[in-house]
């Protein structure tokens, strides 16, 4: 169940002034504006009417910035004890405009949000409860009062409303496709693991997500493992954090696909070396095509070459086998030496990114200390990419498939520009052209089939393909 977090101060005062713009509304007739919710799994019309926006409340529990929250421990720790605190308040409208991967920069789709405001009004209403919290629209009352706006339009839920329904309907109109500003990347990650948490069936939440259940298995083991890169940064108080993975979705979901592939065909101490040195790669800045490179050979046939000889993990014995008393049989070790010394070189790499960034906790000799050991990992694992890079390239000349796609798509863009030309003179053939649209539909149909078969672990490419068929087929 979703926590329960009280009542803010000025509740009753704003159940009362609710109950008087509703009766008004009531009085005055005519056709009134109303918002359409998804309510205990029933379709409902709700009430608009206009609030001050400084007698409401940001929702404390809002899955928009519950990974940012960690930004400052301090206000978290404070927000948590007293959600309606000024203080805490002030805290969640600063989060609720800043960037998602950095709260010390404005989002420039707050800054959007805000100039559409400005320009053209506020488009849609919000919705609050009775006692003023807001569902939906924490950021449009957040830019509402940058702008110095005294109202704002919101729907009122209905009067038994829980901190429940307050989860349900925050994530059902969230997660609307024609939702002005979406949720980051690590904040759908923590929502899709509350639902779960419930216990709601995996393809329920799929389905509310927009997604399948593969790929809502996919994000929680995204998250499991972010989890874990945290609690291995952490070195006294000083340790990463969610938002310090924000802007790693692609890489991430890809290093799953990898993985997932490596244990499939039974090949664990494989799958492990490349999650260890691509996670490694991720926190030192690197570019997804960099991270691609890297394989379960990287740190031991590229990098180790590189590494200065304070980095060098010593080479660890390989533990004997155990002995099962009275079956006479054996178990080899979980873990292989490679394995051990890599994840001993991802844990440096992580605790020095935390201590780096830790300027608030550190002295800044520390936090100097840890940023040049940064930097000279760093510069030592983009040294080795170049020789990983040319071997990878190489091999991938064997893999005809994706070549060929990227040829067809240069057709394709060669193809738009005749289109172009070919309006000057109107020189189309447009029955030939309908002609090859239509091999091109067909084309793409018998692809889909074949990735659908081949393809264990599909990226956002191929769900898109799949999509697209299979609505082309509805």
């Amino acid at each position: 169940m979703s926590p329960d977090l009280g009542r803010p101060p000025m509740a009753a005062y704003n159940q009362d002034l609710v109950a008087k713009r509703l009766q008004e509304g009531a009085r005055t007739g005519g056709v009134r504006e109303s918002v359409k919710i998804e309510w205990r799994g029933q379709p409902v019309n709700v009430e608009v009417i206009d609030m001050p926006t400084d007698t409401l409340y940001y929702n404390p529990g809002t899955h928009r910035i519950r990974a940012q929250r960690s930004h400052d421990p301090r206000l978290d720790t404070a927000l948590d004890a007293n959600p309606w605190s000024a203080e805490s308040q002030a805290y969640l409208h600063h989060l609720l405009q800043a960037k998602p991967s950095n709260p010390h920069e404005t989002d420039p789709d707050f800054a959007e949000l805000k100039k559409s405001i400005l320009d053209f009004g506020q488009n849609d209403p919000g919705l609050i409860t009775r006692d003023g919290i807001l569902v939906n629209g924490n950021s449009r009352r957040a830019a509402l009062k940058e702008l110095g706006k005294q109202s704002i339009r919101v729907g009122v839920l209905p009067g038994d409303c829980t901190w429940e329904d307050i989860s349900a309907v925050e994530l059902s109109l969230q997660l609307r496709k024609d939702h002005r500003r979406e949720y980051s990347y690590i904040n759908r990650l923590l929502a899709i693991e509350e639902q779960v948490g419930l216990g709601r069936p995996i393809g329920s939440v799929a389905h509310d997500f927009r997604s399948n259940a593969a790929a809502c298995e996919q994000d929680l083991w995204v998250l499991t493992c972010i989890r874990e890169m945290i609690d291995r940064s952490s070195s006294g108080d000083v340790s990463l954090r969610l938002i310090d993975f924000e802007e790693h979705q692609e890489k991430l979901k890809e290093l799953r696909r990898r993985y997932a592939k490596e244990v499939a065909d039974n090949k664990r101490d494989s799958a492990e070396m490349i999650k260890e040195a691509r996670t490694a790669a991720m926190m030192l800045g690197f570019s997804k095509t960099d991270v691609r490179v890297i394989d379960e050979d990287f740190l031991d046939r590229y990098l180790s070459k590189q590494l200065p000889e304070e980095f060098h993990t010593p080479a660890a014995k390989t533990p004997a086998a155990v002995v099962i008393p009275g079956l006479n049989r054996t178990v080899q070790p979980a873990e292989s030496p490679r394995v051990a010394a890599a994840k001993a070189f991802t844990d440096t790499v992580l605790r020095t990114k935390a201590a780096a960034g830790a300027a608030d906790k550190l002295s800044p000799a520390d936090v100097k200390a840890a940023s040049e050991k940064f930097e000279a990992v760093r510069e030592a694992v983009e040294r080795a990419l170049d020789p990983a890079g040319r071997d990878a390239r190489l091999r991938k000349r064997k893999r005809a498939a994706p070549d060929r796609l990227n040829d067809a798509s240069q057709d394709i863009d060669q193809c738009i520009t005749d289109l172009v030309l070919s309006r000057a003179n109107r020189s189309l053939d447009e029955e030939a052209f309908d002609e090859g649209v239509l091999q091109l539909r067909d084309s793409l149909s018998k692809l889909a089939k074949e990735a659908q078969r081949s393809i264990t672990e599909p990226g956002d490419g191929v769900m898109w393909l799949l999509a697209a068929v299979q609505q082309e087929n509805k």
